[in-house]
């Protein structure tokens, strides 16, 4: 046990002897976690519009009115289908919407009209949530021009009453900070971790370890614990400010939030340590360390429904660690989800962790060459 603690003891000093290190772990975690929370919104605002008006009836003038006063549409201007073209080939309009001849008269009648929309579709994601939006807005004007005509009170067709369980009004920030957190823990650690050991090797301080009498397990043991203390800070930092600056509900144990948490370091670590081990220089540990972190966090639901991949992706995303951190940390922080409803997680990253420590230990080696 001495001599695990005697390596932690120079984790620590090494580190915070390193000014810079001591930025990247602290300054630069809070920074990010301000600046994505903020930079990563879903909701589409100030999409460029054109009117075709082809029927310059007051009925189309109130709709003209009606999307100019939604915050998500800026009309570019009103005029014909042509000069909209050009503008969306300019990229000065990003859709046009055509109001066709006898609008107004068809719409009072209740006879069927038809709308064309043409949307810039070079960025899908856009293009599909501005013809939603469109749709909701011209559904709504229908119905307030029948009810105006005809003078009733009663809704038309099926109503539908919203519930928005867990995060009433849609703020896409509850959705985002808890999983953008997850993000930050996970790169910090694997980053710092996988260039621990090999950086060691590159300062040919790995030697003088190796001739000492402690044990794999034990300088392993050794190197890692310094990080999970560290992650654990790190964590702690950024549920403060998702707490008390974002308003972020905690609904669930924090307990359950921070065991899961230890269990899920002790894994990041575990293969940051065994890429530390498999590698000669710190390059080499982060291209590596990089390259599984970009595909975990793609593949692991942050920005994008695992359920929307294709079958041979979402059987990858079952290999993924990181898909099951952001699963309980949002089950449990805003679902207030129990223990036992996260278990299953729980005993995935557990058995993951038990793995790769065991394969760092085995592949690190006390002899150099």
């Amino acid at each position: 046990m001495r001599k695990i603690v005697f390596i932690i003891e120079k984790e620590f000093k090494q580190i915070f002897r390193n000014k810079i290190m001591v930025i990247l772990i602290f300054a630069m975690p809070v920074i990010q976690l301000l600046i994505l929370s903020y930079a990563a919104d879903f909701e589409v605002k100030g999409i460029n519009i054109f009117i075709d008006d082809m029927d310059s009836s007051p009925v189309s003038k109130n709709l003209i009115s009606s999307i100019k006063n939604t915050r998500q549409f800026e009309v570019v201007g009103v005029s014909n289908y042509d000069d909209g073209l050009k503008l969306i080939e300019k990229n000065k309009a990003d859709v046009i919407i055509s109001i066709p001849d006898k609008f107004g008269r068809d719409i009072t009648t209740g006879n069927t009209v038809k709308t064309a929309i043409v949307v810039d579709a070079i960025n899908g994601s856009k293009a599909g949530v501005t013809l939603n939006y469109l749709q909701i807005i011209l559904n709504q004007f229908v119905k307030d021009q029948l009810s105006a005509k005809y003078r009733l009170d009663q809704k038309f067709g099926i109503e539908i009453i919203n519930r928005n369980w867990f995060n009433p009004t849609l703020n896409y920030k509850i959705f985002m900070v808890p999983g953008i957190l997850v993000l930050l823990v996970t790169m910090i650690s694997l980053f710092l971790s996988s260039m621990n050991i090999v950086r060691e090797k590159e300062l040919g301080t790995i030697e003088q370890l190796n001739v000492t009498p402690i044990k794999k397990y034990e300088f392993v043991l050794g190197k890692l614990l310094p990080f999970v203390v560290l992650g654990l800070v790190e964590f702690s930092i950024g549920i403060l400010i998702a707490k008390l600056w974002f308003n972020i509900p905690i609904e669930g144990n924090m307990c359950t939030i921070y065991l899961f948490t230890l269990v899920y370091l002790t894994l990041v670590l575990g293969m940051g340590m065994f890429i530390s081990t498999l590698t000669e220089t710190q390059q080499q540990a982060l291209f590596i360390a990089w390259f599984f972190s970009v595909i975990f966090i793609l593949m692991s639901g942050l920005f994008t429904p695992i359920e929307s991949m294709p079958v041979w992706a979402q059987k990858i995303a079952d290999f993924n660690p990181i898909k099951y951190y952001v699963d309980v940390i949002r089950l449990v922080m805003l679902k207030g989800s129990t223990f036992l409803n996260v278990s299953k997680q729980f005993g995935i990253i557990v058995v993951y962790s038990i793995a790769l420590n065991v394969f760092a230990i085995m592949n690190y080696r006390k002899t150099s060459g």
